[in-house]
């Protein structure tokens, strides 16, 4: 079910995400060689209607056209079939970004033979490009506080979240292999999105040596994560419907959210049609929400991430993640040559 190619297919760079499906027909890996190895490994597509990675490598890619990479780079170029589609992923499908420990599905076979062809191969760093459903500010995810980590991430953006769950993410997977962090680079579409995308793929792929000193300026991490039930109506300034938000709700993202601030209106049944599970899945919903006679209201100070107004996207994955901070990580001195640098 996976494609292994060795060279870019002629006229690939030309199509837009969604007639990749044409040409790729599936999930395929892409190995083009460079002056220096292991490869930088690079992810896009995972989320199918998340375009802004395809549309930095695109750029990328024929900015070096004619002339040998810098370095390796092994592409995996994700969901092409639900791209095609313009979704996240299609009904019958997984999601791409949690099948990479295994599974049920024919996917998590695509996913570990990607796994074994990198593990042959050698990683020198994996970034999984990704947008986000709703406004936030560019992030990076990441999944341990080793100093070449923080500094990939601060390299990204002064704001990453420190993510322990879910760990069937490529990133997570990835660790094992290398440095490895996500990238999120807010709504598909907008152009500062794609150029700071590129931007940063370009100086990871020119760069002779990893950081290895910096840190976000803003850490965060993951108190619970707000789901609410497929058979749940929702909606945002939908009159009919039975949990009905503000349709720029995401305009919350990334802010703090006061105890007792009204988030939206209950219209049906006596408790919350919605819930907050902790990273261990315990539910914590009483700790960050509760109702007030029809309205939905902050229990506590909430710091709201990933809000989104897609329906569709909720009922598929969530709703919003509730973050907290975690205390600065101690900056710790590089190690010799150890900065990223430009070259070749």
């Amino acid at each position: 079910m996976l494609t292994v190619l060795d060279h870019l297919p002629p006229g690939l760079l030309e199509r837009p995400a969604s007639e990749l499906h044409a040409e790729l027909g599936g999930p395929t890996l892409i190995h083009l060689p460079g002056e220096r190895t292991p490869a930088l490994f690079v992810s896009v597509l995972l989320h199918g209607n998340e375009t802004t990675g395809w549309e930095a490598l695109r750029q990328l890619l024929a900015q070096w056209d004619g002339r040998p990479l810098p370095r390796a780079l092994s592409v995996l170029v994700g969901n092409v079939e639900a791209a095609r589609e313009g979704l996240r992923h299609l009904d019958h499908q997984p999601d791409y970004n949690r099948i990479w420990r295994g599974g049920p599905w024919p996917e998590a076979g695509v996913a570990a033979r990607v796994l074994e062809e990198m593990r042959a191969r050698g990683v020198w760093c994996a970034l999984d490009v990704h947008n986000t459903s709703g406004r936030n500010p560019h992030y990076a995810c990441i999944h341990d506080l080793e100093p070449v980590t923080l500094a990939l991430a601060a390299r990204f953006s002064h704001v990453a979240i420190l993510a322990t769950t879910p760990e069937t993410v490529l990133s997570r997977a990835f660790e094992a292999l290398g440095p490895a962090i996500t990238v999120e680079c807010g709504l598909p579409g907008q152009p500062y999105g794609v150029n700071h995308a590129r931007a940063f793929l370009e100086e990871c792929l020119v760069a002779t040596a990893l950081p290895g000193e910096g840190a976000p300026d803003t850490l965060l991490r993951t108190a619970a994560v707000v789901r609410v039930p497929w058979e749940t109506r929702l909606g945002f300034g939908d009159p009919g419907a039975v949990l009905d938000l503000a349709t720029d709700v995401d305009r919350l993202n990334f802010r703090d959210v006061p105890a007792g601030t009204v988030l939206g209106t209950i219209r049906a049944g006596d408790s919350l049609p919605l819930h907050a599970l902790d990273p261990s899945g315990v539910d914590v919903t009483a700790r960050h929400l509760r109702r007030d006679g029809d309205h939905l209201v902050a229990a506590a100070d909430l710091l709201p991430a990933m809000l989104t107004t897609d329906v569709r996207i909720v009922h598929q994955d969530c709703l919003c993640y509730l973050m907290e901070r975690v205390p600065h990580p101690a900056r710790r001195a590089p190690a010799a040559n150890a900065e990223m640098a430009g070259g070749g």
